[in-house]
């Protein structure tokens, strides 16, 4: 699947956000080893690299596209690099001390039971943050789903979207991380991004969850469906007098790997819980 990573920086401040929202719970000192699994373009990759100077941060990520991009960080911070590689082969080493994964395992299959492995080989101490987005039951998505299910696409889209297990609820990643013997905080926020100009929904799922289906059509297909899809979406989306309001909700999961395999809750304090539903409590998660 070919990525585009001018059309998904479009709306950089909206899907930059969430990124800052995570990486914020993240009370690590002095990391020697730090990873962002899913980098993408490698913007946000490079605010680690310049928060943790001593630290060698890498980014990985499948696509070749996104990767060229993220090589200018690489120009300008010593400590930055990026690797093509398949995140889903990825296991930390004994110098990992952070690792970072944004909007990145909702596109991997099985990431549950990789998320166990991956906690499980993290040394005591070291710190795992994860986020996906949460709104595969919003109408962007169950329109986009119903369309490819419905008898004109049926026979060119089966199979193309997975969008039934392709992340988990709060509580799902907080009880893994509890059960791998961490600290743990989860918690969900949807936020309300007005986004401008026409067919802005449409722009914004261009970029990332309408990718598998446009990937797996022809060009005069792709452009068909979009025309069905954007019809349906002006419906669900009506343009206000300020712009299109486009409520997006995300999970996010913050883990550090506790000394002796005990169980706790609010891996460091967190910053900023305003409007946040958080897991506080053992075993419970909003």
């Amino acid at each position: 699947m070919m990525w585009d990573p001018g059309k998904y920086m479009q709306f950089g401040d909206y899907r930059d956000r969430p990124y800052f929202d995570l990486t914020a719970r993240i009370r690590a000192g002095t990391p020697r080893h730090v990873v962002d699994l899913g980098c993408g373009p490698g913007n946000l990759t490079a605010t680690l690299a310049a928060r943790w100077p001593a630290a060698q941060v890498v980014g990985l990520d499948s696509s070749g596209q996104m990767l060229a991009r993220a090589a200018r960080y690489a120009d300008r911070l010593p400590n930055l690099s990026f690797s093509q590689a398949d995140i889903a082969g990825w296991m930390p080493t004994a110098e990992t001390d952070v690792v970072v994964t944004n909007a990145a395992l909702q596109w991997v299959p099985g990431h549950r039971d990789m998320l166990r492995r991956w906690l499980a080989a993290l040394r005591p101490g070291a710190w795992f943050a994860l986020q996906v987005p949460g709104n595969f039951d919003a109408p962007s998505h169950a329109l986009m789903r119903g369309l490819a299910e419905s008898t004109a696409w049926a026979g060119r889209l089966s199979g193309v979207l997975r969008h039934a297990d392709a992340v988990g609820r709060p509580e799902e990643y907080l009880e893994i991380m509890l059960d791998a013997g961490c600290e743990a905080d989860a918690w969900e926020s949807t936020c309300l991004q007005v986004l401008p100009g026409p067919d802005p929904v449409l722009e914004w799922v261009r970029g990332t969850g309408l990718r598998p289906v446009l990937a797996d059509l022809s060009a005069r297909d792709a452009a068909e469906f979009e025309a069905d899809y954007a019809a349906l979406l002006a419906d669900a989306y009506p343009a206000g007098p300020h712009g299109t309001v486009f409520p997006f909700r995300r999970v996010f999961a913050v883990a550090r790997k506790l000394e002796h395999g005990g169980t706790g809750v609010n891996a460091g304090e967190p910053a900023g819980n305003e409007g946040r539903g958080e897991g506080r409590r053992k075993r419970n998660a909003t």
